[in-house]
């Protein structure tokens, strides 16, 4: 994303040597881009959980997650053991 912002701000930059109503945008797209776009990344999707898409950064909420998912995995192979089995063969082919 930072790239984009970058080379829409040179572009801007370039086109203001004929009209400097493009170093105006080249600046606003930055301020922008420096405040609100700066250190998120589209990429990586925000983590779902109870804190409302919060991602926790403490270990104990990664332990509490791993734990519910371990526990919804077990519940899942109890319940439907010949899906588990299956599912546990397609994997080792």
């Amino acid at each position: 994303m930072g790239t984009i912002v970058l080379s829409g701000t040179l572009v801007l930059v370039v086109l203001g040597f004929g009209n400097h109503l493009y170093w105006l945008a080249a600046v606003a797209v930055l301020l922008l881009y420096v405040r609100h776009g700066h250190g998120t990344s589209s990429s990586v999707p925000p983590a779902a959980g109870p804190a409302g898409g919060a991602a926790p950064t403490s270990y104990k909420a990664y332990r509490d997650r791993r734990d519910t998912q371990a526990k919804w995995e077990r519940r899942y192979r109890r319940e439907r053991p010949f899906e588990a089995r299956r599912q546990a063969r397609e994997k080792t082919k």
